[in-house]
């Protein structure tokens, strides 16, 4: 058997060497290293492939979420809700800008942000909310957006888990994710989904007039040379970023599709299994497809209801299966972000999320063989104690 690794890019790349290769080799060559033609045209073939009328390239995702909240104008003092349960850079971002984050519960099926509690956290302060859509499946953004409307609030999507899933809205017509907002943030990091060999990220929006705000601020504010416009930062994708983008983009949709073939293996074997609950599916999606695109599993996360998942994923190094805890720790106890405002009686999903979750290799090169080694280890492990 092959070693198994929580993400293979190794394997991944042997299988696009070529085009990769080219595409580095002709940034090379025309030495255009910043903003280059490689850059251009991975916007234009993105923005194609969501079907989203602006792309904006930048330096990561954590850059591109906090752009986002630059372009709208939120000042210091406005409040913005997301999940407790989440990497900290979606709550890193509003604190860096001086906004006050409200952090709220999430969904025990979904892991993603619990629409009653953020309407239930709406204060005149609020001003936007930032949905993440964790693990590869989308948030309830149908019942988001009826809510930010209500009360006349941004939506900012952080798709940096999700990028080529749909959303399924009650009527069966679909959207991609980062598409469903008012803005949206990806990152390219390289285990991403799509991801390139360093750093990367972008904003996606159908806004024209936020569009032009967003390309002046990712360049110091500049739409002209030493015309500085806006307040800016100093985040672009690099051309040779761009170039792998450009070269991972079409084979998106088959690395998802493969995803998803895992994913599917995974519930297969650990089906009936009374302590182990696999991922949801989403609200809408009717469950019945054979090629499900609702859910593109950057991550596969059980949950371990015996108390045995710490126990579980020391097993399961052990045996030389890598494995990960997303998260450990809530974002509401984080020395970084614990504040007075919170009671812990509204954060108990998230606190019970911590102690069960657990996530498997999930990658587009692993084999049935693999799947099978590791599932057996998991439902023997957890079977005996």
């Amino acid at each position: 058997m092959r070693k198994i690794q929580m993400v293979d890019l190794q394997g991944q790349y042997n299988g696009i060497k070529e085009e990769v290769n080219k595409a580095i080799e002709e940034v090379l060559t025309t030495s255009a290293y910043i903003n280059g033609p490689q850059v251009k045209a991975f916007q234009s073939e993105l923005e194609a492939y969501l079907g989203v009328k602006h792309v904006i390239p930048c330096a990561n995702g954590t850059d591109a979420l906090q752009i986002c909240m630059m372009g709208l104008g939120l000042k210091p003092g406005d409040e913005v809700i997301t999940a407790d349960f989440t990497f900290a850079a979606t709550v890193e971002v509003i604190a860096l800008l001086g906004l006050t984050p409200v952090l709220v519960d999430v969904e025990p099926d979904s892991f993603n942000i619990d629409i009653a509690a953020v309407e239930k956290a709406i204060t005149p302060k609020t001003k936007a909310i930032v949905p993440v859509h964790l693990f590869g499946q989308c948030a309830n953004m149908e019942a988001l957006m009826a809510l930010a409307e209500k009360h006349g609030l941004y939506v900012i999507e952080d798709n940096a888990q999700a990028i080529g899933a749909n959303y399924i809205f009650k009527d069966g017509s679909k959207r991609k994710s980062g598409t469903l907002g008012h803005v949206a943030s990806t990152s390219f990091f390289p285990s991403k989904n799509l991801g390139c060999y360093g750093d990367g990220g972008a904003i996606f929006t159908n806004d024209d007039e936020l569009a032009h705000t967003l390309r002046g601020m990712v360049n110091h504010g500049m739409y002209e040379r030493y015309h500085h416009d806006v307040v800016g930062v100093n985040s672009r994708l690099d051309s040779i970023q761009a170039g792998v983008l450009r070269a991972k983009l079409p084979h998106l949709d088959t690395y998802n599709a493969k995803r998803q073939m895992a994913a599917a293996k995974y519930d297969t074997a650990f089906a009936g299994q009374e302590h182990i609950v696999v991922p949801a599916k989403m609200t809408n999606c009717d469950k019945t497809c054979t090629a499900c695109t609702c859910h593109v599993y950057h991550q596969y996360t059980l949950r371990i209801l015996n108390g045995t998942r710490d126990a579980l994923v020391q097993h399961l190094n052990e045996n030389n299966v890598p494995c990960g805890v997303y998260y450990p720790i809530p974002l509401h106890r984080q020395k970084a972000y614990v504040d007075d405002r919170y009671n812990e009686a509204d954060f108990t999903v998230t606190n019970q999320l911590v102690q069960e979750v657990i996530s498997l290799p999930m990658h587009t090169e692993l084999d049935d063989e693999q799947i099978k080694y590791i599932t057996d280890l998991v439902i023997n492990f957890v079977n005996k104690h």
